[in-house]
């Protein structure tokens, strides 16, 4: 089957972030981080709903009792039916900063990471959050933290800072969420850009954005790059598996970041559907 890319009709997001396939409803749900929104449509885009928010919404992810979301200042419930927001934790972060890019592990814990809103560069952090509503800061010292993922079998974990390049390996206990000593798995960089969003694949190829180079990239686990497919839309932001066989590679995109990147492309914003790669996602893990 050929490689077919097609732009969803969902609308346009200014900043467009955490691209989520929940295989309990059949729905894709994404963010706009900045208007802020969570937005939510059918597999080809149609049906599409949104819910306004009081802040900005760096991620979001499956929970047991509906979505669980990032928000700028903390971790939120977020029920899709009733719309309702309900706090569950707030981390001590450092000034100037907010949580960004976020995923769920495959035992019932929600990691997300923050980023830096001004000037300093090791300002963020990564976040673990537990079922209890218990949180620890296992990882520090980053700008913009972004590509949280889990290989298949979820002891390794994927994690970035996307302004230096790295796309990072650690171990992850998965009885504890402890992680081991960072990897620097590949220099996303040599692609022409650092990575933002990442996803992986039920053979444990790791998918990543590459926002500055319009291309999603395919590692395998040890870091070769496997290839890399031109997109017709600047900025592409985060991707994720779905649709009803998980063989869908949805990406969302960035109109408007509010800071550097400003497109005015027509389509800047939009959602890239892409089929046909001989690849299937895994079905997101859901916070407990």
């Amino acid at each position: 089957m050929p490689v077919a890319i097609d732009l969803l009709p969902a609308g346009v997001a200014g900043l467009g972030e955490s691209p989520l396939w929940d295989h309990r409803s059949e729905r894709l749900y994404w963010v706009d981080s900045i208007a802020p929104e969570i937005l939510s449509s059918d597999a080809e885009g149609g049906d599409v709903r949104r819910w306004t928010l009081e802040q900005p919404v760096g991620s979001i992810g499956l929970a047991s009792d509906g979505l669980i979301a990032a928000l700028a200042d903390g971790f939120y419930r977020f029920d899709p039916e009733s719309g309702g927001v309900e706090a569950i934790a707030h981390p001590v972060m450092a000034p100037a900063t907010r949580l960004n890019d976020g995923k769920a592990d495959r035992h019932g814990r929600f990691l997300t990471a923050s980023m830096r809103t001004g000037y300093d560069d090791d300002a963020g952090a990564l976040f673990r959050l537990d079922a209890d509503g218990g949180w620890a800061e296992i990882e520090r010292g980053v700008a913009i933290g972004n590509a949280i993922s889990f290989s298949p079998d979820g002891a390794t974990l994927y994690f970035a800072d996307s302004l230096d390049g790295h796309l990072r390996r650690y171990r992850y206990d998965v009885e504890s969420g402890v992680i081991g000593p960072r990897e620097d798995l590949v220099d996303c960089r040599e692609q022409g850009s650092g990575p933002d969003g990442a996803t992986v694949d039920s053979e444990g190829r790791i998918w990543a954005a590459l926002v500055l180079a319009q291309a999603v990239a395919c590692y395998s686990p040890q870091g070769k790059l496997l290839r890399s497919i031109p997109l017709p839309l600047p900025f592409p932001s985060c991707p994720a598996f779905g649709g009803p066989n998980l063989d869908t590679l949805y990406l969302t995109s960035i109109a408007n970041s509010g800071h550097r990147l400003v497109a005015d492309h027509p389509d800047a914003g939009r959602i890239t559907a892409i089929r046909g790669l001989d690849a299937r996602g895994i079905a997101e893990g859901v916070y407990a």
